[in-house]
């Protein structure tokens, strides 16, 4: 087989796995659905937390950042799936915000105004680097790391599951999407021998392996679940 035969297969595959990665994010997209139904419903936000939106939203805006072509050529579809993730993250941010109490409202809006605020830096500073390398080194190491520091909710669930040995706050389909997108997108940075990508996201395949490991070794016998993920803060 030519050499040109060997990318172009390992081209498809890339493609094959960013579009697969693309789908199965969305089902972590839509899982917060049930919580806003529910603050929605009740017209107030109670004790759920709105950190983890914020937090995604910056997580997906510098993940973005890192996809578009003025950083690294050939990743658009990193580019696409974080577009829709922080879409997702804004709109979910602004419907908490309609339903929060004032004083919670005030701290929220400061938050995201830092979170935007913190991005534009990184999008300007990273325009300030003249070598393509360096520059791609620069937002790599920063996605990596807001990826990875993502993983910190994964890790609380699993100790909370251990503790209980109760799959309460464990949706299985939330389990079931974040080990297919992390393994799609772990697939997508080995093909591209991208390790900003494939590190990350196999830290995450391996935390979704266990969820699921867990899951099913702790499944109460009448099959019932939660289906709200576990976002309440008592602070």
């Amino acid at each position: 087989m030519s050499l040109f035969g060997v990318y172009s297969i390992s081209e498809v595959g890339k493609d094959v796995a960013g579009v697969a990665g693309n789908i199965f994010a969305f089902g972590l997209f839509i899982s917060p659905i049930p919580t806003f139904r529910r603050i929605i419903r009740n017209g107030s936000t109670e004790m759920f937390s709105g950190l983890p939106y914020f937090y995604s939203l910056l997580n997906c805006l510098i993940c973005l950042w890192y996809g578009t072509p003025l950083i690294s050529p050939d990743n658009l579809l990193v580019t696409t799936v974080n577009s829709i993730g922080a879409a997702f993250q804004l709109v979910y941010i602004i419907l908490f915000l309609m339903y929060a109490e004032k004083a919670r409202k005030v701290r929220m809006i400061g938050l995201l105004i830092a979170i935007l605020g913190i991005f534009a830096i990184i999008l300007v500073g990273s325009l300030q680097i003249d070598d393509t390398v360096i520059r791609r080194v620069f937002v790599g190491f920063l996605s990596c790391a807001s990826l990875i520091s993502m993983f910190a909710s994964p890790l609380f669930i699993i100790k909370l599951v251990i503790r209980t040995k109760s799959v309460e706050f464990m949706p299985f389909y939330l389990s079931l999407s974040t080990f297919l997108m992390s393994t799609s997108f772990f697939l997508y940075g080995l093909i591209s021998d991208d390790a900003f990508i494939y590190i990350p996201n196999g830290i995450g395949t391996v935390l979704g392996i266990i969820q699921l490991i867990l899951y099913f070794y702790y499944k109460s016998p009448s099959g019932e679940d939660c289906t709200e993920p576990l976002v309440v803060s008592y602070e």
